[in-house]
């Protein structure tokens, strides 16, 4: 019995000690959760504290000359001016080609085309030809280095700084302007250009572009403001010139084209040409097609260059090939501008029964 009660005292013993060690392991794993807990919220929020910052710098380096210019087709900005009678003007795009977008600006009073590029975090004007009615693709152009004008240079905040070829200061003044405009309200970019005796003052909005520009010059202010965009094409209208039913002369057919971004001219006059009127005999048969097309700036003369069956499906007497010769001649030299028209087949001089031309031997425009 003494055995049994000692033994039953013992068990009794190890039981509490068990409870007691229970407890105490209980303890331990409620402390260490607590400061799994504490220490992680501190980590946690040292972390958040550490993204926050990490996001803000991101965030600053994020914005971009493409947030504030960005290239996009098929879009019409049209501007209104007061100061001058050319500050009114609109644009369209011609062309997007990689990092490279041209546009067309008139004024009412003149076109200029202009390559506007975008590469290592500069907005550079390449290309400004002016007195250009005529539709070409520019964008491959090679840049010229004298000519070439950075109209944005990251990063995009206020002071930073740059000195253009002809020695003017452009300086980005501020960022986050409110300004309103009959297009609509925007927080911009202010980028002010300074010469000897003028200053010209360009506001940015994101996602748009330019939005209004105000140029002062002793005492003279000429201002312009976007105040509508529109998802538009170019149309421009061309004179056709085809031969009579008669075959008797030249008659002249305007057509409205439309042209979208990156529409190839040569097709669409292509296509226009094809359309032959009720009073006029073909100039272009179905399997005609040019092949190129555009103006050499060397020879002053534009370049049309055909198919082979725009010769072989023409089945045409002399009088009827000379007056289809002439009437592209005139419908290309009308709408390039230009007086002389260098004809080719396959890249050979125009050649055929009736007509022999030499290499570079162009048609006049009559």
């Amino acid at each position: 019995m003494k055995k049994e009660a000692m033994s039953m005292k013992k068990e009794a013993t190890s039981i509490k000690k068990a409870g007691f060690f229970k407890k105490k392991e209980a303890l331990t794993v409620f402390i260490i959760m607590l400061l799994l807990f504490f220490g992680g919220c501190a980590r946690n929020n040292e972390a958040r504290d550490h993204d926050e910052e990490k996001l803000g710098s991101t965030e600053e380096q994020q914005i971009t000359i493409e947030d504030y210019y960005p290239f996009e087709e098929n879009i019409k900005y049209t501007y209104q001016g007061e100061g001058n009678e050319y500050a009114s003007y609109t644009v369209y795009v011609d062309y997007i080609r990689d990092n490279r977008m041209q546009i067309r600006v008139n004024n009412g009073g003149t076109e200029t085309v202009k390559v506007l590029e975008n590469s290592d975090g500069k907005l550079i004007q390449i290309l400004a030809q002016g007195e250009c009615y005529y539709r070409e693709d520019f964008t491959g152009r090679q840049a010229e280095q004298d000519k070439i004008e950075v109209l944005l240079m990251e990063p995009l905040k206020e002071g930073t700084t740059w000195t253009l070829n002809d020695g003017r200061t452009r300086t980005i003044t501020a960022v986050g302007v409110e300004l309103n405009t009959p297009s609509g309200s925007y927080k911009v970019l202010e980028v002010t250009t300074e010469g000897e005796n003028s200053k010209v003052v360009d506001y940015y909005a994101p996602n748009v572009g330019l939005v209004k520009t105000v140029f002062t010059s002793e005492g003279t202010e000429v201002t312009s403001v976007l105040s509508q965009v529109e998802n538009v094409p170019l149309t421009q209208a061309i004179d056709f010139y085809y031969p009579d039913k008669n075959l008797y002369k030249l008659i002249k057919v305007t057509k409205s084209l439309t042209f979208n971004t990156n529409d190839v001219t040569r097709k669409k006059i292509e296509a226009a040409y094809k359309e032959t009127p009720d009073n006029a005999a073909p100039v272009l048969t179905a399997g005609a097609e040019i092949k190129s097309l555009y103006y050499n700036t060397v020879d002053k003369m534009v370049h049309v260059d055909f198919n082979q069956a725009f010769l072989s499906e023409m089945n045409a007497g002399s009088s009827y090939e000379g007056m289809i010769l002439q009437g592209i001649t005139n419908t290309l030299g009308n709408y390039y501008g230009v007086d002389k028209v260098y004809i080719t087949v396959e890249g050979k001089p125009y050649s055929s029964g009736h007509y022999e031309m030499q290499k570079g031997e162009p048609f006049i425009v009559e």
